[in-house]
């Protein structure tokens, strides 16, 4: 296997020089590609294409009659959260249905705590001395920006192919009651691509917290998103888990339309126990006279039940398996063997997490991007941005097509090598 640190300094500044060509090889094609977020492709788009006339003129009112053109129904048109209640396994009572945005319910809920408490709460969040929130990483950079907005601190927590390292996470929040909660993205994690043990959910609902009113940010984001639709993982349903365990208001799980419909014009859910919706609802009858039905409705009509949206996820892992076999391949073909990165070869989501040479993430990006491939930027799977061993790197393959993807992977992975060299030479 090849090492670069075990190289002579002169078999060093050949393999640079190598590199460096082939480097400039891709520099001089003038690439425009952007591999930074986990967008759905024009295809996988123009498969909901007939929600735009799926409703006829006469289809606006619900399963009870009530005209939804109008305000009102604030948790949801029945039919929407029956369909999200059949997709998480849960009762449709616990299920509110709102607009296009999971992360917007989930910033809603950090909101609503910071500003009134949760179930449990003694007084607001904002009043206490600290708040914290444990952050399994790598993560989801947009679960650490909404925590950091309400100047939450954030703990990291490594993840394990299991999920959390639950030792820690146990020891943590059973020992410090500032710790009032957890992000969670238990199927197919992003980046890792990692889908939570059922020993792990069991810990996660069972376990001693020091904060009464603790709460898991359960974001089941990639629940019907297997890359091969023969071959899906699932978790228990987190709310009965809780529940049987003697928790019932410990989780808020959050699921969406937006990477199985239309990314921007989806629906959204916000799914927990009763004393928890009533808790919710008693805010958003303040905030809001009802959220969009219509677009509900259309959801409704086009999908029509959990086997309708596992038919859908067939022809959307169609489309995006092919596109991470590629990314799969090269990586293989270029790094395997050499000691200088490693990656997940993840069942489903939208991500690759690929770790290269400690102390080189951030060089490894700044090269790529200086050839015009633009990756979600080094440190940002982490809070605040920082991650302490420089090494994660999240790929998004699902946006550009295959012949875009193919030059973006080889940039990535000759970059991934000429920072290693570099690094060994002591340039870096």
């Amino acid at each position: 296997m090849l090492s670069y640190e075990k190289m002579s300094k002169d078999d060093l500044l050949k393999e640079i020089s190598s590199l460096e060509e082939r480097y400039s090889q891709y520099k001089e094609k003038n690439y425009n590609l952007n591999m930074s977020r986990g967008k759905p492709c024009k295809e996988q788009l123009d498969l909901s294409d007939e929600m735009a006339t799926c409703l006829g003129e006469n289809d606006y009112k619900d399963q009870s009659g009530f005209d939804c053109r109008n305000y009102g129904i604030l948790d949801g048109v029945p039919e929407a959260r029956a369909l999200f209640a059949e997709v998480l396994a849960t009762n449709a009572k616990n299920v509110i249905v709102q607009g296009n945005s999971s992360l917007n319910l989930m910033y809603d809920a950090i909101s609503r705590a910071m500003h009134f408490g949760v179930p449990g709460s003694d007084k607001p969040w904002c009043k206490e001395d600290k708040v914290s929130f444990i952050c399994p990483v790598p993560g989801y950079d947009r679960h650490f920006a909404v925590t950091n907005e309400f100047g939450i601190e954030m703990i990291n927590v490594p993840m394990t192919s299991q999920g959390p390292d639950m030792d820690k996470v146990e020891d943590l929040v059973a020992n410090d009651p500032s710790i009032k909660g957890m992000w969670c993205v238990p199927v197919y994690s992003n980046p890792d691509g990692i889908t939570y043990s059922e020993e792990t959910c069991r810990k996660l609902a069972s376990m001693k917290t020091a904060a009464p009113d603790f709460r898991i940010m359960w974001d089941n984001a990639y629940c019907v998103h297997p890359i091969d639709s023969n071959d899906s993982d699932s978790v228990p349903d987190m709310l009965s888990l809780c529940e049987e365990c003697g928790n019932a208001n410990r989780v808020f799980e959050f699921a969406s339309t937006s990477k199985v419909t239309w990314a921007g014009a989806g629906i959204a859910c916000i799914a927990a126990s009763d004393e928890n919706i009533s808790y919710i609802k008693s805010h958003i009858t303040l905030q809001t006279i009802g959220p969009d039905k219509i677009n509900q409705l259309r959801h409704v009509k086009f999908l029509k039940n959990a086997d309708g949206v596992y038919e859908m996820m067939k022809k959307h892992a169609a489309i995006l398996r092919p596109k991470f076999i590629s990314v799969l391949e090269i990586l293989k073909n270029e790094l395997s063997m050499t000691d200088i990165a490693n990656w997940n070869e993840p069942k489903g989501g939208y991500f690759i997490s690929l770790f290269v040479k400690l102390g080189t993430a951030k060089t490894v990006v700044a090269l790529c991007k200086a050839c015009g491939v633009e990756f979600t930027p080094a440190g940002a799977t982490f809070p605040y941005g920082k991650d302490p061993e420089d090494s994660n790197i999240r790929i998004a393959p699902s946006f550009p097509p295959l012949h875009e993807l193919t030059p973006a992977i080889e940039i990535l992975c000759v970059s991934t090598k000429l920072a290693a060299a570099r690094k060994a030479l002591g340039e870096i």
